[in-house]
């Protein structure tokens, strides 16, 4: 286990295990929130999951008032998801419960080594995301990429 692809594949498994049985609710979430509204089926091409395994999710979201299901505003026949009032506090909270944690995990470190591994981080998941073509939206890309 000396190869450093060794090592990275050890500690996202790790990683993996810190995360609350509710991850699909808050990645959902925020996939909504960056998108905007999304149908069935633009979730399942942002995420490669099958429409049924989707809809499990969302009926979920649906049910705990997280989410709402409304016509599209376009006009569309598809109906759209976007959260509720709850939903937005739910994500909210969880992303400050998240940013919390990091903080404190990340409380010895230099202002220079967070940037680093927050710059590595990003490129580690922007390759993860190209090579399986589904690139997640992220704040700012639009300033970076001079739109």
């Amino acid at each position: 286990m000396d190869k450093p692809t060794h090592l990275i594949e050890y500690e996202t498994m790790l990683l993996g295990q810190h995360r609350h049985l509710d991850r699909s609710a808050y990645i959902l979430l925020s996939r909504i929130r960056m998108e905007g509204m999304m149908s069935i089926g633009q979730l399942s091409e942002a995420f490669g999951l099958d429409v049924s395994t989707l809809n499990r999710h969302t009926s979920a979201l649906l049910r705990a008032g997280l989410a709402e299901r409304i016509p599209d505003p376009d006009g569309g026949i598809a109906r759209k998801f976007r959260l509720s009032a709850a939903g937005e506090r739910y994500l909210d909270g969880e992303r400050a419960r998240h940013l919390h944690g990091l903080e404190r995990v990340l409380a010895a470190w230099t202002p220079e080594e967070v940037a680093d591994f927050a710059a590595y981080l990003g490129r580690f998941n922007t390759e993860v995301e190209r090579l399986g073509g589904r690139p997640w939206p992220r704040p700012g890309r639009e300033a970076q990429a001079g739109v």
